[in-house]
């Protein structure tokens, strides 16, 4: 593949430089260029095909996004040439070429088993969740107005919107979300350190196991996320409960699939039962909580 990729980004290079001024280049030497980019677009089409599925889906997924970027950065490439005047280097030939060295150079990066796949995919959803995380702590250090940064108008002066405000009702509720989402990001946090300690790709049924933490792993951000959105002023409570109990049932699938799979040796499991333990206190006060919007 980084064979394949190498080619490309010579053949992008080449053909930017054929068309980077006059004179106009022969029909024989476009002919010529246009076999050579197609052959290496074949080429690493043909390297992505040639992965096993076996070698783990997350993988397969990373390596086709990666393939696909090539691909796309070529075809753009072409359509900026036939577009532009054969005047000089185009500002837009010159970025869609950065575009595909870029991309191309992207495979030094790739992971090389879904081992490390699935680490890398971990690290971004924990990365996602943190920030929600973040934003929401800091909402509600600022005070009882969570929107005091983005809604000042010196016309209107001071809000007495209540809309735009949490109540002590509100505020009990907001407590027992946020050790949700935070138990959210220990828990990617963990289950990271055990896939990057004890990960393997020796079997299939090692793999198939990564591919499956990472599916579900998948799931906690968004669930994060839609919780977080309706944790805002004006606060439906119900609501609130709904994404609660959807970000409840996603954690408690992961560490579910965490300890029966084999990056959990018995040493680890005291955090997944903790953990779990965690989710179903907060579940529970959210529960108690909102019990009169049911």
């Amino acid at each position: 593949l980084g064979q394949t990729f190498k080619v490309t980004s010579q053949e992008a290079t080449k053909l930017s430089l054929a068309f980077s001024g006059p004179p106009l280049t022969s029909a024989e030497d476009c002919r010529k260029l246009s076999e050579d980019v197609q052959n290496a677009i074949l080429a690493v089409a043909t390297v992505y095909y040639w992965l096993p599925k076996g070698q783990g889906t997350t993988l397969r997924k990373m390596v086709r996004d990666a393939t696909t970027e090539v691909v796309e950065g070529m075809i753009q490439l072409t359509e900026t040439i036939l577009s532009a005047p054969l005047e000089s280097l185009s500002q837009d030939q010159l970025i869609s070429t950065g575009g595909v060295w870029e991309a191309c150079e992207q495979v030094s990066n790739l992971p090389r088993d879904n081992q490390a796949a699935v680490a890398s995919a971990l690290a971004a959803c924990l990365g996602v969740v943190k920030d929600a995380l973040e934003e929401m702590e800091h909402a509600l250090v600022e005070g009882q107005d969570p929107y005091s940064d983005i809604m000042e108008d010196e016309e209107l002066g001071f809000r007495g919107n209540r809309d735009t405000y949490w109540s002590e009702a509100d505020r009990k509720l907001l407590s027992s979300c946020m050790g949700l989402m935070k138990a959210s990001k220990a828990c990617l946090k963990k289950v990271l350190g055990v896939v990057k300690a004890y990960g393997k790709v020796d079997s299939p049924e090692q793999i198939a196991q990564l591919d499956d933490l990472a599916d579900i792993a998948n799931e906690i951000s968004p669930s994060v996320d839609e919780l977080a959105l309706s944790m805002y002023p004006p606060m439906n409570q119900l609501a609130v409960r709904l994404n609660a109990a959807k970000l409840a049932s996603v954690l408690k699938k992961v560490l579910e699939i965490t300890k029966t799979s084999h990056v959990c040796p018995p040493s680890e499991e005291g955090w997944v039962q903790f953990l779990t333990g965690a989710v179903d206190h907060n579940m529970n006060k959210i529960k108690n909580f909102t019990h009169g919007q049911l």
